[in-house]
């Protein structure tokens, strides 16, 4: 079949809520994809952000094909040998306590809500209690992660969300507290807003939302869904900042590219919180994706990836530098590690340039509106960087 077939074949029958790109991928190596024409494709963006270690990694493919010759699914009525071994290392490398397996990062967002509201509830012995979230920031497109998630046309044709929900300036302390009541139970934020535009926190932000939630006993929640799993230079991002969270959200590049998510939660809240009969999934934490969360963990560990980032970041960043240089609506960037974002002026659409970039063989994504979102694998090279250079300045020179 041709591109065209498959696309035609796809609309017939998909329910249109993406505006995909006219390009059908048939396989990945390396750092590259590949169409059904046999088209190559420098990837930047990594399947937004999952595919930490490429495509074809042998190891990774392994441990998978074991897996699935032996169980791949149980549900979480019973115990299973990758179950114990991801749980295990996930909260050796997060240094969090305790683990709930999911199946995506917005349920990872739902379960985080639910532990908070729980912990409040066992405290006070009253329900009601309230979240502060951030403004532009992104949590996830179910009811309760919309309802955190600072975007108001995300929210707007889903109207009423769930109550107790207030919103808050990132990186503006004072906004925070002035949000803050006796209902206050949690206060939610991303560590680097990633759709939101590629904003990372301040320092001192993060250690008065810490200081604060220490004095009134509100649980702080750390959304790494996208930007942790070694993408800034470490296995989470939080743990640059030296501030440690409460609870704490994971998914994207925590299975390599199968469908999985997590939140952690610290000994004090788990004891106080979650019990028999709270929360449950049927699929979360099943042999399959529990066997690519520990191979994953293994493979940040032994290819040294959060290192590689940290090394290989001031590369990327020259090259960011040199284009805002040489293009006048190139106005900056902005990001930590291998998140990165270009500010393009308003006057030029984001989609304009994707389209290009696709053109040229290059698979970036857009941010906040004006930003040109880099999420490469965490395998990405001085070559993969300069072929990215070559490739952008080619779109780059031909915008209007």
């Amino acid at each position: 079949m041709t591109q065209t077939e498959y696309i035609n074949q796809a609309e017939e029958h998909l329910l249109h809520v993406y505006n995909r790109f006219p390009v059908v991928f048939d396989y990945g190596k390396g750092v590259h994809l590949y169409d059904t024409d046999g088209k190559e494709y420098l990837d930047f963006a990594s399947g937004i952000g999952v595919m930490a270690f490429g495509y074809g990694n042998p190891e990774y493919e392994l441990a998978l094909q074991k897996q699935i010759q032996k169980l791949t699914h149980t549900s979480n009525l019973y115990y299973h040998p990758p179950l114990a071994e991801a749980g295990e290392k996930l909260c050796k490398v997060s240094k969090m306590d305790k683990v709930f397996f999911t199946n995506s990062g917005a349920e990872a967002i739902e379960g985080a809500i639910k532990v908070a509201k729980k912990y409040a509830y066992l405290r006070d012995g009253f329900a009601g209690h309230e979240v502060i979230a951030m403004d532009h920031s992104f949590h996830g497109r179910t009811v309760g992660a919309l309802s955190v998630t600072g975007t108001n046309h995300y929210r707007e044709p889903f109207y009423p969300l769930m109550d107790g929900v207030k919103f808050a300036t990132f990186n503006d302390l004072d906004s925070v507290k002035q949000q803050v009541t006796d209902k206050t139970c949690a206060i939610l934020c991303e560590t680097l807003q990633g759709e939101g535009g590629i904003y990372p926190a301040t320092q001192e932000f993060l250690e008065g939302l810490r200081s604060l939630c220490d004095e009134k006993d509100i649980l702080l929640i750390f959304d790494e869904i996208q930007c942790g799993m070694g993408r800034c230079g470490a296995m989470f991002t939080w743990q640059l900042y030296g501030v440690k969270p409460d609870i704490m959200t994971t998914a994207k590049a925590l299975g390599g590219g199968v469908p999985v998510g997590a939140f952690l939660v610290t000994d004090n809240v788990a004891k106080a919180s979650l019990v028999p009969g709270d929360h449950g999934t049927t699929y979360g934490g099943n042999p399959l994706v529990c066997a690519a969360v520990a191979k994953s963990i293994d493979l940040m560990e032994s290819m040294k990836l959060p290192e590689h980032v940290q090394e290989l970041t001031p590369y990327f960043e020259e090259k960011l530098q040199r284009l805002t240089q040489d293009y006048e609506f190139v106005l900056g960037y902005r990001g930590m590690g291998f998140m990165q974002g270009l500010l393009i002026d308003e006057h030029i659409p984001v989609g304009q340039i994707l389209t290009k970039a696709l053109d040229e063989g290059l698979i970036v994504l857009s941010a906040g509106g004006n930003v040109l979102r880099m999420l490469p694998p965490l395998i990405m090279d001085e070559a993969g960087f300069d072929e990215m250079e070559v490739r952008l300045r080619r779109v780059l020179d031909v915008i209007e």
